[in-house]
């Protein structure tokens, strides 16, 4: 199985106060990331994280994932992710997983969920690795979804920005016809903002046409946490 990146938020405070290195935050001790940490770091957090998540930054993402909880609660929250990321990352290879904080941060790209130049289709393939996501989803059903939308920087940036937003519906749909409850989920389309690889090839550019995730804990997750559940 493949490493998953962790972000932990006292050590992303640690990169904001003292500009430690890109390694640090990945060798961060996961089961702290809660430790100490409130709302207010949790909201600064979420300011910084878009420049940091992946190759190309996600500040929307990054703001979703970023308020934290903290404290024991934070770290009870954040060993359900630890477990949730794993079994992400088993059940669909071709996806990138990232722990950030006290949520997760889930990439879908051409290996995993792929959209032609100007289509938001899922394809037959598309279907078949977002039906492992279901499993894992219904098991950790505690959890809230937001999906985010991307294109290539083909055409005018006002279609790619209705035609990403297409995109994250199109998930979205998929999965709720899988059985997830609606309401778990919230999407938005982000056009060309934020890419992952060169939009100068084709591969870059498919690698671009992609969705995103950010996964957080619902009331009744943060609630249980703090029961000490």
């Amino acid at each position: 199985m493949r490493k998953i990146t962790v972000l932990g938020l006292s050590t992303l405070l640690v990169l904001t106060s003292f500009f430690t290195s890109c390694d640090s935050v990945k060798n961060a001790n996961n089961t702290q990331k809660g430790t100490g940490i409130g709302v207010a770091a949790g909201a600064l957090i979420g300011g910084i994280l878009g420049n940091n998540l992946g190759k190309g930054g996600n500040a929307a993402l990054g703001a979703a994932i970023g308020a934290a909880v903290g404290g024991g609660t934070g770290a009870l929250i954040g060993n359900k992710m630890d477990k949730q990321a794993r079994e992400i990352d088993e059940a669909l290879p071709g996806a990138t997983v990232e722990r950030v904080g006290e949520g997760i941060h889930l990439t879908l790209n051409e290996n995993s969920v792929r959209f032609d130049t100007n289509k938001s289709t899922l394809t037959t393939q598309a279907k078949a690795n977002l039906d492992k996501l279901v499993t894992v989803f219904n098991e950790y059903g505690d959890t809230d979804i937001q999906i985010f939308g991307y294109t290539d920087n083909t055409g005018r940036a006002e279609y790619n920005m209705t035609l990403s937003g297409q995109r994250a519906a199109s998930v979205q749909a998929y999965l709720v016809s899988k059985g997830l409850k609606a309401t778990r989920f919230k999407t938005s389309g982000l056009g060309i903002a934020d890419p992952i690889a060169t939009n100068d090839t084709p591969e870059g550019r498919a690698q671009n046409r992609r969705v995103e995730f950010a996964i957080t804990a619902n009331d009744k997750m943060v609630n249980d946490a703090k029961a000490g559940k």
